[in-house]
């Protein structure tokens, strides 16, 4: 559930009056520096709602002790209520009646009435403003405001302002609002604004250029959605269907996993428990010996003095993400933005208990890492010997060795709802791996910036392949192979696919795609469904029938006496027939051949 109002220590995006963005972390007692906009306290933002647009003071108000003022919505949006009245048309004409002479008009209608005003015979002058940048910064200095009065005197000091069409007066007005207004708007950290921050404020290569349209359609094939769960489902076993369970290959610093954590709805942590439903959490080990070595047996009817030092390992049985990574410790980082830390995650938060990490050896060849080799069981005599530090150590490895045997236990189990891949890797050794442990009907989607990976993936999973495959399939233990590196029965109908969202320019006869725009990489989206091969091969079983039943019966019996009839025909003009020649029905168009020869035969024999 997302917060309602702005907490502590939380992470909060500042939309700034030039359209940039601005992420910060609102630690209690901080300031706060948003560059010439001015700077802000912390504690004027905590416990305030969302979304509210706020004007930097030069000194705290006296009435509310705060430097910051919540412009209301009247104020917000008064320029656009007072032109809402009349059209582009309307104020054109409005503005051409009090303009001087030279005006060229550009857009007419077929009754010769304006509807685009232009001015691109009118030089635009420096010296058309009066205001120099020392009164400017002198007003600066002076005003207490939000930069209102100091727009307002400089769209005064123009003398060539009234030359200017509605368009161009507008985008004039907008720009200096841009530059002068010290207001913010406050609003949440979500997936689409983090994307679209790293993209245009920060290196994309790090999200691997992925844009928020890419990473919807992503999330949209994969079918990633929350699954309730009842109270009957807790005691089910980890291999069974339908509790929501998504293996991810992320190399996006944590944006895929961030999507499908989102529509989870474990991404941020619950503020208020009376409106959100907790989730079904499952005991996975309750074994390990307490740290002070006091043993606490429970016999019935005994009672115990003191609650035991247990820990336990607490998962979540449902709606969980299992993230494959290659290195000893998943890349992370930009979950940070939504209070999860991946070294050391806190238990309030959800993804503490529905993300869990595999590496690539603890999932292929996990009696070679070291995380899951058992450590040296100790007796409770030898523990009892030891200092607190030497027995708290021994306790942490052996709950480290349970949780993680655990994680990589289940998810070489399989059983898995989807197959989410965004990696630089090679696309067809992780299918290799991962796609055999898929349930039935799972969807497997690959991103990628380039086509040209996805293209080649597409193929080894095509009905050619497929076909060669299962007329010539090799020995399980030779895959892969040059021919078939992947196994092309596992997957069905691969799709490779793009979008891309362009902002476009609407204006009369100026309408064009917004030529600023960013560029980057394209993006595509590789996905198919995961089938069951059948095992063994087909095999057709019950009585063929050779003739069709009902009105067809007598269709087929005089077929065959008419092909009885005209092999009696050829025997009556000496031709010899073999034997074993077995008369079958004549079908229709050698039937009339037949008839027609014989025919030709008779009349050349009354002639």
């Amino acid at each position: 559930m997302y917060p309602q109002v702005v907490p502590s220590n939380a992470y909060v995006a500042l939309r700034l009056p030039s359209g940039a963005t601005a992420i910060h972390n609102i630690k209690p007692n901080t300031t706060i520096s948003i560059g010439k906009y001015g700077s802000f306290q912390t504690n004027f933002l905590i416990g305030r709602p969302y979304h509210y647009t706020y004007e930097i003071l030069d000194q705290v108000d006296s009435l509310t002790g705060s430097g910051l003022r919540i412009i209301p919505p009247s104020e917000l949006y008064a320029d656009i209520k007072d032109d809402e009245s009349l059209t582009s048309a309307e104020l054109d004409e409005e503005k051409a009646s009090s303009v001087k002479d030279g005006v060229q008009y550009e857009v007419v209608d077929q009754e010769g009435k304006v509807l685009v005003r232009t001015n691109r015979k009118i030089i635009d002058d420096a010296r058309s403003q009066s205001m120099t940048m020392e009164e400017i910064e002198l007003l600066k200095a002076e005003g207490k405001g939000s930069g209102r009065d100091l727009v307002a005197k400089i769209l005064d000091s123009h003398s060539a302002l009234d030359q200017k069409t509605a368009f161009a007066l507008a985008k004039y007005t907008l720009r200096k609002s841009k530059k002068y207004l010290r207001q913010f708007t406050v609003l949440q950290m979500d997936v689409p604004l983090l994307v679209n921050w790293m993209l245009n404020d920060r290196d994309a290569t790090k999200i691997m250029e992925i844009r928020e349209e890419t990473l919807a359609l992503v999330g949209s094939w994969s079918n990633v959605h929350f699954i309730p769960t009842t109270e009957g489902d807790e005691n089910n076993k980890i291999d069974s269907y339908g509790h929501g369970r998504w293996i991810i290959v992320d190399e996006t610093g944590g944006i895929l996993v961030a999507s499908a954590a989102e529509k989870l709805g474990v991404l941020h942590a619950a503020t208020n428990s009376h409106h959100t439903q907790q989730p079904t959490i499952h005991v996975e080990h309750q074994t390990e010996l307490p740290e002070d070595n006091q043993p606490h047996p429970q016999h019935e009817g005994q009672q115990t003095q003191k609650p035991s030092s247990r820990r336990k390992f607490i998962s979540a049985q449902s709606n969980t993400i299992t993230l494959i990574h290659a290195n000893s410790q998943p890349n992370l980082s930009l979950l940070r933005y939504f209070n999860f830390d991946a070294a050391n995650p806190a238990p309030s938060h959800p993804l503490s208990r529905h993300l869990r990490t595999v590496s690539w050896l603890q999932l292929l060849h996990p009696d070679e890492d070291n995380a899951c080799t058992e450590p040296e069981i100790v007796s409770p005599e030898a523990l009892q010997s030891w200092k607190s530090g030497k027995r708290g150590n021994y306790h942490r490895k052996r709950r480290r060795w349970e949780r993680t045997t655990s994680i990589v236990s289940e998810t070489r189990a399989g059983g898995f709802d989807g197959l989410m891949v965004a990696s630089f890797m090679n696309a067809t050794t992780i299918l290799h791996h991962l796609v055999p442990l898929l349930r039935g009907a799972a969807q497997v989607v690959v991103y990628s910036p380039s086509v040209e990976p996805l293209v080649e993936l597409a193929d080894y999973y095509s009905t050619a392949r497929r076909v060669a495959y299962l007329n010539d399939a090799p020995a399980s233990e030779m895959m892969p192979t040059e021919d078939f590196p992947v196994d092309p029965t596992l997957l069905l109908a691969p799709t490779v696919e793009t979008i891309r969202c362009r902002p476009w320019q609407t204006l009369p006869g100026r309408t064009h795609p917004i030529m600023t725009g960013r560029g980057g990489a394209e993006g595509y989206v590789f996905h198919a469904t995961r089938v069951l091969p059948a095992e063994g091969g087909v095999h057709a079983r019950g009585v063929a029938k050779r003739r069709r039943t009902g009105a067809g019966d007598k269709g087929s019996e005089q077929e065959e006496s008419k092909g009885e009839e005209m092999m009696g025909a050829v025997h009556d003009q000496g031709i010899l027939l073999p034997q074993h020649l077995r008369i079958l029905p004549i079908p229709r168009g050698l039937e009339c051949l037949i008839e027609r020869k014989a025919r030709i035969t008779r009349y050349g024999e009354l002639l």
